[in-house]
C-alpha cells in the first residue's frame, strides 16, 4: 500500500512538471520575442504559478510527513539539504552569470532548502501544524511577516537584485508546505490519492510517475535545454 500512495505522490508531483515546463517554455517564447506578454501581472501567468508552486510545495510537506512518520530520519535530512543546498547554489551562479541584474537569490529551490528543514519542527506536531498553517494563511495579509525593513535595506544597498527571475516568499508559502503535511497528519491524501487520475495505469501516468521521482533533476536540466535551443534558434536565424 505504501509503495501505491507513493507512486501516486509522484504522479501528483508530476502534474506539476509537466505545468512547469509549458510554464517555462511560455515563458522563453515571451523573452525571445515570440510572444508578448507579461508573466508578473497577467492572470493566466500568475494562476499558472500559483498552480505550478502549490502542487510543489504541497508534495514536498506531505513527503516529508510520509518519510519522517514515526522519527526524524536525520540521515535523510542531511542527504536532502545537501542536494537541495548544492541546487540552490547551482541555480544562483548559473543564473547570475547569464542575468546579473536579475538573478535568483532566493527561488523554489532555495525555498524548498529552508522550508524542508523549518517544517521538520511541526512533523510530529499535528495541532500546532494546522493552528500555523492557518495563522500563516491569515497573518500574511498583514506586514507581520514581510520583514519589511530588512527587505528594503538590503534592496538599497543593492545586496539583492532590483528585479528577479524568481522569488518565493516564506509567507504564505511556508504555510503550504506545512498544508501538505495536515494532510498526511489527518489521512486526508488517502481521499486525494483514490482519485481515479492518481489510480489508473496507463502510460501517461507512467511518465508522470517518472517525472515526480526525479522532479528535481528534470528542473535543473529542463531550463538550460528549452533556452539553448531559443538560442539555437536565434543563431540560425540571424
Amino acid at each position: 500500500m505504501k509503495k501505491i500512495r507513493l507512486n501516486q505522490l509522484d504522479i501528483f508531483r508530476g502534474y506539476a512538471i509537466i505545468l512547469m515546463m509549458f510554464y517555462h517554455f511560455g515563458y522563453d517564447l515571451n523573452m525571445f520575442g515570440y510572444i508578448h506578454a507579461n508573466p508578473n501581472k497577467d492572470t493566466l501567468w500568475q494562476i499558472s504559478r500559483y498552480i505550478i508552486v502549490t502542487i510543489f510545495l504541497l508534495s514536498m510537506g506531505m513527503s516529508l510527513k510520509l518519510l519522517h512518520k514515526d522519527n526524524i530520519r536525520w540521515d535523510k535530512v542531511k542527504k536532502r539539504a545537501l542536494i537541495l543546498g548544492g541546487a540552490s547554489v547551482i541555480v544562483s551562479i548559473s543564473t547570475y552569470i547569464e542575468f546579473p541584474k536579475s538573478w535568483v537569490y532566493f527561488g523554489i529551490l532555495h525555498f524548498g532548502f529552508v522550508g524542508s528543514l523549518v517544517a521538520l519542527f511541526f512533523i510530529n506536531h499535528p495541532k500546532l501544524t494546522i493552528i500555523t498553517t492557518i495563522f500563516i494563511f491569515i497573518a500574511s495579509f498583514s506586514e507581520i511577516f514581510r520583514l519589511h525593513y530588512l527587505y528594503v535595506y538590503l534592496y538599497k544597498a543593492h545586496y539583492i537584485p532590483q528585479y528577479t527571475q524568481d522569488f518565493l516568499n516564506m509567507f504564505p508559502w511556508f504555510g503550504v508546505i506545512l498544508l501538505g503535511v495536515t494532510l498526511v497528519n489527518y489521512s486526508l491524501h488517502i481521499k486525494l490519492f483514490n482519485l481515479r487520475i492518481f489510480k489508473s495505469k496507463n502510460r501517461f501516468n507512467n511518465i508522470l510517475a517518472f517525472l515526480g521521482r526525479h522532479s528535481l533533476l528534470v528542473y535543473l536540466i529542463h531550463l538550460p535545454i528549452i533556452f539553448g535551443l531559443f538560442m539555437a534558434v536565434r543563431y540560425v536565424q540571424y
